[in-house]
This record gives C-alpha cells, structure tokens and sequence, in this order.
C-alpha cells in the first residue's frame, strides 16, 4: 500500500540508541574519587597522638616536681640548722664531758624541730601535688609520699653538712674547758615519716573535700535574677 510509509535506516537507528544509564554506566557523581587526589585528613583535637603528648607531659611535669621537692628539702635544711640550738658538753679536766639539764631536755630539740618543718613542708607538697595531678587518679598517692621522703632526705643531710659534724671525734680532740656542741642529726627515725604522713593527708583532703572534675555542670547557668518583663 502507497500510504503506509516505512521508517529509513537513519530513523530506525536513532530510536535504537541505547541509554548510558540504563546499560549499567555509573554516573560520574557516583564514581569513586582518585586516590591521588583526596587531601590527607588532618589530625583531630581528638586523635590517638593526644593521649601520648598528655602522658609525656605529665611525665616532664612529676619529674620536675621531684627535683622542686630537693631544693625545698635543701632550704628546709639550712632553716632546720639555722632554729635548732644543740645542747653543749663541757670537757672536764679529767678528760671526762657533762651537760646541764637543760641541755639534757634540749637533746631532741633536733627530732622536734625536724618533725615540725616536715609537717609544714610536706603539706605543702602534698597540696601542690593535688593542685597539679589531681586528674592523673592513684599515681598522685605514690608521687607525693616519694617527693617527701626525698625532701626530708635532703633536709637532713644539708643539716648535718651544716652542722657540727661527728660529736665523739671532736669530743676526744677537744682540750679541758672547751664546749663541744652535739651534731645535729635525726635521732628517732619516724620522724622523717611525719614528711610523707602530712602530704598524704592534704592531698586526700583535697581530693575528698575538693570539686569532683568528672561532675556533670549544668549546660546553662542559673541567672541571679529573673528578667523583668517589659
């Protein structure tokens, strides 16, 4: 039949072209980016290497507090040689030496005064360590008994550097009538453990009586006053 007219060959093949998204081609939205290309991710405030930079300044931070402990205990020395008064003996014409009474009562003036520079001093170590490592948990128990004993180590020895000396050496060198000064040195032993005992006790105060860091705040603070309305 003259009018029925058929489709060319170009018409046939235009209607025929396949499409891009339907024989299974992935959109270039959807394509994955170039390795190459994708910016290196910065590290995060809180990123694994912080854990490590806090423990490694904390570690700095108890090493100094240690050597501040010595020099405290060195200038707590030189005060505790500078108060104590130690009781003389007066050499006798026999060779023999004797005191007063009162030097007799002065004996342990040394261990007194020992023992109430170490309570002031470990307070203050011990309060200064809770100030500094009071988020670092039981580590700070250990720190501050360590830090005291090494103060109350040193305290002594610059004391006894500063003082007298050995007291039978200079007693058998000592002529008739000459005053001989007993050393100056720790003679009861707990008394170096009132150093450790007062720092232990502030920093457990402080962290009993103290805000607890891990206590929720409200988002918004209270106001003082309510607005007045308009």
């Amino acid at each position: 039949m003259s009018g029925v007219s058929s489709a060319g060959p170009e018409e046939s093949g235009s209607a025929a072209e396949p499409n891009p998204i339907s024989a299974g081609a992935v959109p270039e939205a959807d394509r994955p980016a170039d390795p190459s290309t994708v910016p290196a991710a910065e590290p995060s405030a809180g990123s694994p290497t912080e854990p490590a930079v806090t423990s490694s300044r904390r570690w700095w931070q108890g090493l100094l507090y240690l050597l501040a402990s010595s020099g405290i205990g060195a200038v707590a020395g030189v005060l505790w040689w500078q108060i104590v008064d130690l009781p003389v003996y007066t050499v006798g014409a026999d060779g023999g030496a004797s005191t007063t009474e009162r030097g007799l009562t002065e004996y342990v003036a040394g261990d007194a005064w020992f023992s109430l520079i170490g309570f002031v001093v470990g307070a203050c170590l011990g309060w200064f360590a809770w100030r500094l490592f009071r988020r670092s948990g039981w580590v700070v128990v250990p720190l501050v008994v360590g830090a005291s004993v090494l103060a109350a180590l040193v305290c002594w020895l610059v004391g006894w550097e500063f003082g007298p000396g050995p007291f039978p050496p200079r007693l058998a060198d000592a002529q008739p009538g000459s005053l001989v000064p007993i050393e100056l040195t720790v003679r009861a032993r707990a008394a170096v453990l009132v150093w450790p005992f007062a720092a232990v006790l502030v920093t457990l105060l402080g962290s009993s009586l103290g805000r607890d860091d891990e206590e929720p705040r409200p988002i918004f603070a209270k106001r003082s006053h309510r607005a007045s309305s308009p």
